[in-house]
């Protein structure tokens, strides 16, 4: 039974990561955990996805509080997640199997890796509030130890600091959420939740709560302060995880409660997915696109995506309140597909990061260059990831987030005033986030890859290894093939929303030529396969053509600028200069950037320096000032140390008062 499978293998799961401690002196450890946590991840996959005959599956083990235990559920949307998160998890395994046997303290990130896994998958499984945040908590607590397992870096340390304050509040945010749920009786089981009638008052407070919870999880603005800190300090293949996998499993946590828990939505549940995700989508591309180092840029992006896939979840809700089933699927559809996407893509730009930085042992993008020489492999798979990130046919982003727009293109049919506003508004700033993504993308690079190397790191660099480089071929493939044959993904993502919105896409495999219709061919239309084979018959024959009318041999020269010969690297672009007209014409949506140049009077000798630091305006306005509250608040409250026990009773006497006199009301 796949249910009880997937079960087992998340306690062998655990079970690895707690005997990665007891044989932590076997010199084959690394490779023994990596190659274990991959096989388990490969068999949760093919368990969900092998067809089934029940619908959903459901077990109660007796596990946790007394008389209570923890209760599994296995239905087509959490199957869904299962295969992402387990897909994910199976390559970064093997991708570290390579990129980890360089780990300084393996030990540090062993045992918690096929832990944090273990949590991502009891979060989608969990049929019971008691088992989603137990599973939430461990899978946040596990993810925790991984990002500061480099903690001899003082910046590691505190992003791991900020990172555990953020899930904490997020944890809160939806122990409150399950609270309100369950109401005066206490109902901690999902089937018992659906069935308690729910005020309007009770569902906004659960939306807002549900928003804050898993919003801060997946790193929405204005609660993704964790995120470009946190990403960057763990391992290249745990930032993956993170990255590709853990911020769709708070996706899920969303849809869970929004689309299934709440029950029937009303239009205005899809104002605030709306808004975040368009503001986490426009602001996330504008921090990427002035990013230096290489792994913050991509957790920026990771903020951009999440907001494209919150967008088409705000549209679900809004079709879905609205009667409209067809366009419901359609975004939920999209939403969907895009969290597969990038899932696959993401992982493939940070696996590329790490062989990067494993090769050069550097982050900074200024530093590097020319590496498309001594790492062409790597090279490629990275300018694949980036072409599917920009939505560039005929890869998998184009189609998810071609489905997103064609569900915005949809709109018009919304009944209520504000939605019809605010749609299009939504809509327009997607197309200016896809068009300043696709130069961030091809800024990261080309400074990385292509040109002159700027440092002595990068001239020297070489290859990465075999395990890291068959991980990486493997996501790009699967990048290709769900780019052209998407009609596959739409049929198996159809069942959840036909369960959750009420509605399905048509049938995409009746269709010919892998051809894809989110209405009707009559009215849109995109075929994957055919532009593959246009742009692949177009290449060919124009190389065949050069080839045969301009048989020039190859000629290497030495750089030049102007007719003169350019002997310094320092002189080429810079990732800086390249992100300046973005961030003087657009930064002050986001950012406040301030530069600082330092130019020599005429006659001297020394060099001009140019600087530029860029500020979070949500960190300024929002988290400072927050924090110099609580910190004033904190000592104000100190004096309660210095009571006499007299003082000490009274206290308590008055706040049990307090407290009778909420009850009785």
């Amino acid at each position: 039974m796949p249910l009880y499978l997937a079960l087992l293998c998340v306690g062998a799961l655990i079970g690895v990561g707690v005997a990665s401690i007891r044989y932590k002196d076997r010199a084959d450890v690394t490779r023994l955990v990596y190659g274990l946590t991959g096989g388990l991840c490969a068999a949760i996959f093919l368990a969900v996805i092998v067809p089934r005959g029940a619908h959903v599956l459901q077990t109660t083990l007796p596990l946790g509080l007394p008389w209570i235990g923890m209760r599994f559920r296995i239905d087509a949307l959490s199957a869904f997640f299962l295969a992402v998160v387990n897909l994910g998890g199976a390559a970064a395994s093997v991708y570290a199997i390579g990129y980890g046997a360089h780990e300084k303290s393996p030990m540090r990130v062993l045992p918690f890796f096929p832990a944090f896994i273990a949590g991502m998958n009891g979060v989608v499984m969990a049929d019971d509030a008691f088992t989603f945040l137990v599973a939430w908590e461990f899978m946040s607590l596990s993810s925790w130890a991984l990002v500061i397992s480099h903690h001899d870096h003082a910046e590691n340390r505190a992003a791991a600091y900020i990172y555990l304050l953020m899930a904490s509040f997020g944890t809160f945010c939806l122990l409150m959420a399950f609270g309100v749920l369950g109401g005066a009786t206490g109902a901690h089981d999902f089937d018992t939740i659906r069935a308690i009638p729910k005020d309007a008052w009770k569902s906004g407070l659960v939306l807002a709560l549900v928003i804050l919870g898993a919003g801060s999880k997946a790193g929405l603005v204005p609660l993704h302060i964790w995120l470009p800190l946190a990403h960057p300090a763990a391992p290249s293949h745990v930032s993956a995880l993170m990255s590709g996998v853990m911020t769709k499993v708070a996706i899920y946590g969303f849809i869970r409660m929004a689309f299934d828990l709440l029950g029937p939505p009303a239009f205005w549940w899809s104002i605030h997915p709306l808004a975040f995700g368009a503001a986490s989508a426009l602001i996330g591309v504008l921090f990427a696109t002035v990013q230096s180092d290489l792994k913050k840029l991509l957790a920026y992006s990771t903020i951009e995506n999440v907001g494209i896939i919150f967008v088409a979840l705000g549209l679900a809700l809004a079709f879905k309140a609205n009667g409209q089933a067809l366009p419901a699927a359609l975004a939920f559809t999209a939403a969907l597909f895009h969290v597969f996407n990038h899932a696959l893509f993401k992982s493939t730009l940070f696996f590329g990061a790490g062989a990067v930085l494993g090769a050069t042992g550097e982050k900074n993008i200024e530093k590097l260059g020319g590496l498309i020489r001594s790492m062409p492999k790597t090279a490629f798979v990275f300018l694949g990831g980036c072409m599917a990130i920009a939505a560039l046919p005929p890869l998998n982003g184009f189609v998810s987030e071609w489905l997103v727009f064609q569900a915005i293109l949809l709109s018009p049919s919304l009944p209520q005033w504000i939605l019809k506003l605010l749609t299009p508004a939504v809509g327009v700033t997607l197309a200016l986030s896809a068009a300043l993504g696709a130069g961030a993308y091809v800024r990261a690079f080309g400074v990385v890859f292509l040109g002159r190397p700027r440092s002595d790191a990068a001239e020297q660099a070489q290859e990465t290894d075999q395990w890291s480089l068959r991980a990486m071929f493997a996501l790009i493939a699967l990048c290709l093939l769900a780019g052209i044959t998407p009609s596959f993904m739409i049929d198996t993502i159809s069942p959840a929303a036909a369960e959750y919105v009420g509605g399905r896409m048509p049938a995409q495999s009746q269709i010919g030529w892998f051809t894809i219709a989110p209405i009707a061919e009559s009215r849109s239309s995109y075929n994957g396969l055919l532009v593959f084979a246009f742009i692949g018959l177009s290449a060919f024959a124009m190389a065949q053509t050069i080839k045969k009318f301009f048989p020039r041999p190859l000629r290497r020269a030495p750089p030049w600028d102007c007719g003169y010969v350019d002997p310094t690297p320092a002189s080429q672009y810079t990732a800086s200069s390249f992100a300046q007209p973005v961030r003087r014409a657009l930064g002050a949506v986001a950012f406040s950037a301030r530069e600082k140049l330092d130019m020599p009077l005429p006659g001297e000798t020394r060099a001009a320096h140019f600087s530029v630091e860029i500020g979070d305006r949500f960190i300024d306005y929002i988290y400072a000032p927050l924090t110099k509250a609580v910190l004033f608040c904190a000592g104000r409250l100190n004096v309660v140390n210095f009571l006499s026990i007299q003082e000490y009773i009274a206290l308590v006497f008055a706040a049990l008062v307090f407290l009778l006199i909420l009850v009785a009301l």
